[in-house]
C-alpha cells in the first residue's frame, strides 16, 4: 500500500490470476492431463513451421516490421476474407496485424470506447473481454446463452432489451468459446439489424472460424450495413496450432482500422516479424489442410463428448471450436463447478475450467465445465478411461 490505495488500478481489482494459469499450474503439480486450456498438443503443419524457420534464416522480420504488419501476410489476409466469403479488404489501409486476437480485441476496445460507454457481450465470454472492457473504462452488459435441448441458444429479445442509449458496441464471439455454439444466419441478421438499427459498432472475435463441425461459420461484416461498423479479428493460433506465436489480425473499414492501430501501436507496437511471413505461407493452404483439420477435430470432438456422456456428464456438444461445455449435476448432485474442476485432478488425473470465472451471473454457470478436445486421440482416450472411473465420494 501507497498513500493508503491499493497498487493495482481499481478497474482490474476484480481480475485476479486466470483460471488457465491456475489450472495448467494445477495440472503440473499433480501430472494429470490438461484437458483445460484450449491449446494443441503437437506443432501445425511441417511445412509452415519451416516457412518461420526459412524466414529467421533470411532475415525476414528480425528487425522491426511495418507497425500494420508485413505487406505479405496483410495481402494473404485480405485474400483469405475474398476467397472465403467474397468480403474485398485493401490490404494496405483495412487489415491490421496484431499479437494474436487478444491484443486485437484489447485495441479496439482501447480505442472505440470513452469511459461509461455500455458493451454488449454474450455470457460466457472468455475472460479477457471483462478485463479489456474495464481497462478501457467500459460497462459490461452480458447476454446469457441459454442450454437448450443440448445446446446453447441466443434470446434474440434479451440481447434487443440489452441495448441502452449508452451502448456503443456489441462485442460478439462466433464460433463461441466456451459453449461451442455457432450463431445461424438467422440470428446473425438479427444481430446485424440491430445494430444499424441502434446505429452500434460490432466487434467480432472469429478466432475459431475453421473450426465449424455443424452449420457453417458467417462473418457478420457480410450482412447488409455491416461492413463499416464491424472490426473483424481472426487469428493463425487455432486454426494452424500455432498457439505460441500470437499472430493475429483485423479487417475493417479504413476510418476503424486507423483507430485501432491508434491504440495497438502503444501496447506492442509490432511483434513476431518472422512468424508473420510463415501465417502468410498458412492461409494460402489448400482447402484440403482446413478439411482435414475440421474432421480430425470433429473425430475428437465425438470420442470426449462420448466419453464424458458415458461418465455420467451432462453434455452439450458443441458446433464448433475446441471445446465441450458439460453439466456436473447429473454425477449425484454438484453443483459448484469450480470445486469440482479443483478437486477432479485428485480424484482422476484430468483437468477441465469451470464455466462460472466466464459469467457475470455466476449462477447461471455454477454446474457447468469446459474440457477441451485439441489433443492426441491417445490423450484422450486416456482421459476418457479416467474420467469414466472418477470417483464422486
Amino acid at each position: 500500500m501507497t498513500q493508503g490505495r491499493p497498487l493495482l488500478n481499481r478497474r482490474l481489482a476484480e481480475f485476479g490470476t486466470t483460471i488457465f494459469a491456475e489450472m495448467t499450474a494445477l495440472a503440473v503439480r499433480t501430472g494429470s492431463i490438461n484437458l483445460g486450456q484450449g491449446f494443441p498438443d503437437t506443432d501445425g503443419p511441417d511445412e509452415i513451421r519451416e516457412a518461420a524457420v526459412r524466414a529467421l534464416r533470411a532475415g525476414h522480420g528480425n528487425q522491426y516490421p511495418p507497425g500494420p504488419g508485413v505487406p505479405e501476410l496483410r495481402t494473404a489476409v485480405a485474400e483469405h476474407q475474398q476467397r472465403r466469403y467474397g468480403l474485398v479488404y485493401d490490404p494496405d489501409t483495412e487489415v491490421l496485424v496484431t499479437t494474436g486476437a487478444t491484443e486485437a480485441v484489447a485495441a479496439a476496445l482501447l480505442a472505440l470506447l470513452e469511459p461509461g460507454d455500455e458493451v454488449v457481450a454474450l455470457e460466457p465470454y472468455y475472460d479477457s473481454y471483462a478485463a479489456c472492457i474495464a481497462m478501457a473504462g467500459g460497462t459490461r452488459v452480458p447476454v446469457t446463452l441459454h442450454p437448450h435441448d443440448g445446446a446453447y441458444r441466443l434470446d434474440l429479445d434479451e440481447l434487443r432489451a440489452a441495448v441502452t442509449p449508452r451502448t456503443r458496441l456489441i462485442l460478439l464471439n462466433t464460433p463461441h468459446n466456451p459453449t461451442g455454439t455457432v450463431l445461424t444466419r438467422d440470428e446473425l441478421s438479427a444481430v446485424a439489424e440491430l445494430a444499424c438499427e441502434r446505429d452500434l459498432l460490432v466487434i467480432t472475435d472469429e478466432v475459431y472460424e475453421h473450426l465449424v463441425f455443424e452449420g457453417e461459420h458467417i462473418p457478420l461484416a457480410s450482412f447488409p450495413g455491416m461492413r463499416e461498423r464491424t472490426v473483424t479479428i481472426s487469428s493463425a493460433g487455432k486454426t494452424f496450432s500455432f498457439t505460441g506465436w500470437k499472430v493475429g489480425w483485423i479487417t475493417a473499414s479504413p476510418e476503424l482500422v486507423t483507430a485501432v492501430r491508434s491504440a495497438k501501436q502503444f501496447l506492442t507496437y509490432v511483434s513476431g516479424g518472422p512468424l508473420q511471413y510463415a501465417v502468410a505461407e498458412a492461409l494460402r493452404l489448400p482447402d484440403s489442410y482446413f478439411d482435414a483439420l475440421r474432421a480430425d477435430l470433429r473425430a475428437k470432438r465425438d470420442l470426449l463428448s462420448t466419453g464424458l456422456a458415458e461418465a455420467g456428464f451432462g453434455v452439450y456438444e458443441p458446433a464448433g471450436t475446441y471445446f465441450v461445455t458439460t453439466d456436473i449435476r447429473p454425477l449425484g448432485g454438484e453443483q459448484d463447478g469450480l470445486a469440482f474442476c479443483r478437486a477432479l485432478p485428485e480424484r482422476c488425473g484430468v483437468v477441465a475450467v469451470p464455466n462460472a470465472v466466464f459469467y457475470d451471473h455466476r449462477d447461471q454457470g455454477a454446474p457447468f465445465v469446459r474440457f477441451a478436445f485439441c489433443k492426441r486421440t491417445e490423450v484422450l482416450t486416456e482421459a476418457v478411461s479416467r474420467l469414466k472411473g472418477l470417483d464422486m465420494r
